[in-house]
């Protein structure tokens, strides 16, 4: 029973990154942004990150259940980071509506999910694997935060695509 506590929390903690999507909406700034015709439609977006999370949450599961907290405290601390980062984007881009500060968070999380997958291998290697979909979604998603900055970076401030 306790290991089934366990998953569920990591689900908890893995959705909890997305609540500020819910709170963060893409409103009518965004509408206006000019946006690459390769973006795909927004309602594509909640779908693929609900099996996201889902994948993240059971990956930090399974390392949990393969080696404890003690035995993965670093490569748990750095999934735990990547959760925090991954939850920090929305409120950037949508919230504050600074798609080039974006830009450079979702390449710190890019980064620190690479170090996860990296070091989840060693400790369970289906783990690792669980986040090569979610490293490839967020490779695209940084691409588009890019191509996004980048067209409307010469806009007035009060756009706010800065």
């Amino acid at each position: 029973m306790y290991p089934l506590l366990v998953l569920i929390a990591f689900e908890v903690a893995s959705f909890a990154a997305a609540a500020t999507g819910v709170i963060f909406r893409p409103g009518d700034w965004y509408k206006q942004l000019d946006k690459p015709r390769w973006r795909p439609p927004d309602w594509l977006f909640a779908p693929v990150w609900t099996v996201l999370y889902a994948s993240i949450g059971l990956s930090g599961w399974l390392v949990w259940l393969e080696a404890g907290v003690g035995g993965a405290a670093l490569p748990l601390s750095v999934y735990a980071f990547q959760l925090l980062l991954n939850a920090a984007w929305t409120p950037i881009f949508f919230g504050l509506h600074r798609p080039g500060l974006a830009v450079v968070e979702i390449m710190v999380l890019w980064v620190a999910i690479l170090a996860t997958i990296i070091m989840f291998h060693p400790v369970n290697a289906a783990a690792a694997l669980l986040l090569v979909p979610y490293l490839a979604w967020v490779s695209f998603a940084a691409a588009l935060n890019l191509s996004i900055w980048r067209r409307n970076r010469s806009k007035p401030l009060s756009q706010g695509a800065r």
